[in-house]
């Protein structure tokens, strides 16, 4: 008798453990967005593609409908340049399928950012793209935020300050 107990209550722990293991996430439907890191710290300002770097972003989307069709043309990735307040740059993200009754998904995003042209003080003289040794560096900050397909937007994160270098 002791014996059956032993194994009901080893099976019962078994099916508790396998049925947390395929519990999907709970995450809100409204897609979250978190930096996680540059490939480096600088990069050479340049009005073409003089110099990349590459950010990767963490992300979560309670009902999974995150990403663009290969046909489609939406942007669903964004980026805003904090020294100008214009859009920096706009992505596409790849088409995430929905799957099964628990949609929620999370996953990395790896965005390659081309370089872009140092600003300088209107009183300088001196205009963007121009080489100064007077101003070495700019800190290229980005607002950055995602949509899903329903239209929900996440929330706007700040990046680590990316160094342009001038001269």
């Amino acid at each position: 008798m002791e014996y059956r107990t032993i194994l009901y209550v080893m099976n019962i722990t078994l099916m508790v453990c396998i049925a947390s293991c395929v519990t999907p996430p709970k995450y809100s439907e409204v897609p979250t967005l978190e930096f996680r890191s540059y490939s480096k710290a600088e990069m050479k300002q340049g009005v073409f593609s003089e110099d990349s770097v590459v950010m990767v972003l963490y992300f979560t989307d309670g009902d999974g409908d995150f990403g663009t069709p290969s046909q489609g043309t939406e942007r669903n990735i964004f980026m805003q340049d904090t020294r100008t307040g214009q859009t920096f740059r706009e992505f596409k993200a790849p088409f995430v399928p929905l799957e099964g009754a628990g949609n929620g998904i999370s996953g990395t995003i790896a965005v390659k950012l081309y370089s872009t042209c140092c600003l300088y003080p209107e009183d300088t003289g001196i205009f963007p793209c121009e080489t100064s040794d007077e101003f070495p560096t700019n800190d290229l900050i980005l607002d950055v935020w995602i949509t899903d397909r329903a239209g929900n937007k996440s929330n706007t994160i700040k990046t680590p300050a990316l160094t342009l270098k001038c001269n």
